[in-house]
């Protein structure tokens, strides 16, 4: 090799950022850098205001949900992207005083209006507690079920999230899905691309029923036999 070429080689050496500086630069949560992005658009959050709550009631959305995730009393549930509350009053309510329900979120904001909604509700079987972008933070071995509902387009890592909600999840717990079937970039995912992706992290589709009247689809997830190695994870391909 010529004085030349290694002279240019040495050049670009020093200014190239040095691994773990352009992981710090990353876009990404460094938390996040062992897993793969995923091939797909994830939309901005919208708003998770609840005033279309008398709209969701009047299809019957959360009771529908409810029934169709088999929510009994007793049970220990959690409402990830829970925003103000829709899904976590009425999850409380059906879990009855012997169960619990954490709400999840990623905007403090949100779960303080939360909080005082709990409090002025007098709901003592509901805890609070925000999450992370790529970890929803729920403690292991606790749940029966954990909804996402309409929130699963939103996560920006989901490869990273799925992977560390894994050990949350009770015996027999099980994860429950209901989006719509449409492109992120309108606020939804496509029925293949949400399995694959459940299914590159290790947790196996047990049901998936279309809702029309609801405007959505339920889908319910297990974990497999074993939780893939974040480096061993193939992100999915566009749908």
């Amino acid at each position: 090799m010529s004085l030349s070429r290694l002279a240019t080689l040495a050049a670009l050496a020093l200014t190239m950022p040095a691994c773990d500086e352009l992981a710090r630069t990353s876009d990404r949560p460094e938390s996040a850098l062992d897993f793969p992005r995923p091939n797909r658009e994830v939309p901005s959050v919208v708003s998770n205001q609840f005033s279309n709550e008398d709209a969701r009631d009047e299809r019957g959305e959360a009771r529908a949900v409810m029934d169709l995730a088999d929510i009994a009393d007793g049970m220990t549930v959690a409402d990830i992207g829970a925003g103000e509350g829709y899904y976590t009053v009425r999850l409380a309510e059906r879990v009855g005083e012997d169960g619990r329900v954490l709400a999840q979120d990623i905007d403090r904001e949100a779960l303080q209006r939360l909080g005082r909604r709990v409090e002025r509700e007098r709901l003592e079987n509901i805890s609070i507690k925000q999450g992370d972008a790529d970890d929803p933070r729920l403690p292991a071995d606790s749940f029966d079920r954990i909804f996402l509902v309409h929130m699963y387009h939103e996560v920006t890592e989901p490869y990273a999230f799925l992977w560390r909600m894994w050990p949350s999840l009770a015996r027999g717990g099980q994860i429950i899905v209901v989006d719509v079937d449409r492109p992120p970039a309108r606020h939804g995912i496509q029925p293949p691309q949400l399995f694959c992706e459940f299914e590159a992290v290790g947790y196996r589709l047990v049901e998936f029923i279309e809702k029309p009247e609801l405007k959505s689809y339920f889908a319910r997830f297990e974990r497999g036999e074993k939780r893939t190695r974040p480096q061993d994870i193939e992100p999915c391909a566009n749908a």
